[in-house]
């Protein structure tokens, strides 16, 4: 266990959750799960979740243990 993993700082999951670079503006993605708008460009290629899909995703992921 490393220093950074014993003072709480560290992260405990080995998933990884590469996330889109965020929008300066205007247009932005829609939420593949309920549509509402993202804080990811439009342009961005891949899956975009909203805040509350991608929390409510993170909790249903989270590693337990």
């Amino acid at each position: 266990m490393s220093e950074d993993d014993e003072a709480g700082t560290g992260d405990y999951c080995l998933i990884d959750a590469t996330r889109p670079p965020r929008a300066e503006g205007p247009p932005y993605a829609q939420c593949v799960l309920c549509r509402e708008p993202t804080e990811y460009p439009e342009s961005y290629k891949g899956i975009t979740l909203c805040p509350v899909c991608e929390w409510q995703e993170a909790q249903r992921t989270a590693c337990s243990g």
